[in-house]
């Protein structure tokens, strides 16, 4: 007896005979999903009948091209059909529980799965625990949601603040265009008194700074004005000693040199004086060579 599978929604099927190592011929029937793959032993004979029906719906196949049928798209939405509903229920729940442990065991994830039938009924999964996983997923929750909520706090704070800044900003601006005399015009007669006296204020101030910068530069141009004059006194003193010590020099390099000897005087004599009207004179003998 044959054995073969088929796909309900196209009716696809395709038959090919292949001979194994070992000698026997096998028919294998192949269907679309790869789920469904079988193998059964045959005779040589049926083995090639099916070879040759195989051929035959190829040819057509050959010589013009044939429209490929791919699977239909369905509409999601509800069954009507209670029978098909319940069927399509059990069918879509062990593939979901599958793919959810296929999935906790590939990628090592935390898995919980939980489903509740129609009827109520409740189908659940899970790798480690249902409750462990739940409150895990409430904590990571609770966080995620308290950190975006300081983040939107953040984000609105530094908006305000921005906004702060920008008026801040343009105020200051306005003010000094006022000050330069410029945008009167959207100002009114108090605002303009006021700025008249902002600018009196400022401008008396201008002018207390200003002099009191020129009185201590007055002061210290006097204090320097005078060691300034006390430096020149002193210099003008030791030029003049320096211009007599040249000339005393000068005059002494000008002077004869002529030796001069003095005879030293013998000693008195009453003889060698005269007494003339009763004064005496005193006649010093000098030899002069």
């Amino acid at each position: 007896m044959s054995y073969y599978s088929f796909d309900a929604r196209t009716e696809d099927k395709e038959l090919r005979v292949e001979e194994d190592v070992e000698g026997q011929w096998l028919t294998r029937c192949f269907h679309p999903s790869p789920f469904f793959l079988f193998y059964f032993p045959s005779t040589r004979e049926e083995a090639h009948q099916a070879q040759q029906k195989s051929l035959r719906a190829t040819e057509p196949t050959m010589m013009e091209p044939k429209e490929k049928m791919g699977r239909g798209k369905i509409e999601i939405k509800r069954i009507e059909n209670t029978t098909n509903r319940q069927v399509t229920f059990c069918k879509r729940r062990n593939g979901l529980l599958k793919k959810a442990y296929e999935l906790s065991v590939l990628c090592d994830a935390e898995v919980a799965l939980v489903i509740f039938s129609s009827r109520g009924r409740l189908y659940e999964y899970a790798n480690n625990s249902v409750k462990g996983t739940i409150e895990r997923y409430k904590k990571a929750s609770a966080d995620n949601s308290n950190s975006g909520s300081i983040s939107e706090t953040n984000a609105q704070y530094y908006l305000q603040e921005a906004s702060k800044l920008r008026q801040q900003i343009t105020n200051l601006q306005n003010s000094n265009r006022n000050l330069m005399g410029e945008a009167l015009s959207t100002m009114s007669l108090r605002d303009l008194k006021q700025l008249e006296t902002r600018l009196e204020k400022g401008i008396n101030k201008i002018r207390s700074k200003k002099n009191e910068l020129l009185y201590a530069e007055i002061e210290y141009m006097q204090k320097r004005e005078m060691e300034l004059q006390n430096d020149n006194m002193y210099l003008r003193n030791k030029i003049a000693d320096n211009e007599r010590t040249q000339q005393q020099q000068q005059h002494i390099n000008m002077m004869p040199s002529t030796s001069t000897e003095y005879e030293v005087m013998p000693p008195f004599d009453s003889r060698n004086f005269l007494q003339l009207g009763g004064s005496a004179a005193f006649l010093e003998l000098k030899r002069v060579k």
